[in-house]
């Protein structure tokens, strides 16, 4: 490698620890509903399944904080066989009554848009 390919290589990784430093700091919206939105999602049947090693489901739940008690949440770990007959092949996956599943994560701004449930933001 020449020298232009060395300035190249550090400004890329200069660039990506910027927004990785951004993303995983940046303030982290606040919701005074989060227990009736939770609640909501379980009374319409949404389920999350996940797995307690998985990081995206850590963050999932994290986002709801507390609140998280109310979702219906399957532990692929330890009932397999849900899971199994759910089909689930990735964690975490969102399955409603009338058939939609989503992989991955979905947030909560994605899962209030795609249940009906409303989010309140603090002002």
């Amino acid at each position: 490698m020449n020298k232009n390919h060395y300035i190249v290589l550090g400004a890329i990784i200069l660039l990506l620890s910027g927004f990785g430093l951004w993303y995983f700091t940046k303030p982290k919206m606040a919701y005074a509903n989060i227990e009736q939105f939770a609640q909501c999602l379980r009374d319409k049947g949404a389920v999350m399944y996940g797995a307690y090693w998985c990081p995206h489901c850590q963050r999932e739940k994290a986002a709801f904080g507390e609140a998280f008690k109310f979702v219906s949440y399957v532990e692929c770990t330890q009932d397999t066989q849900k899971c199994t007959d759910a089909g689930i092949k990735g964690y975490p996956t969102w399955i409603f009554p009338d058939g939609r599943r989503f992989e991955g994560e979905l947030g909560l701004e994605g899962l209030s848009k795609e249940s009906g449930c409303v989010l309140e933001a603090v002002k």
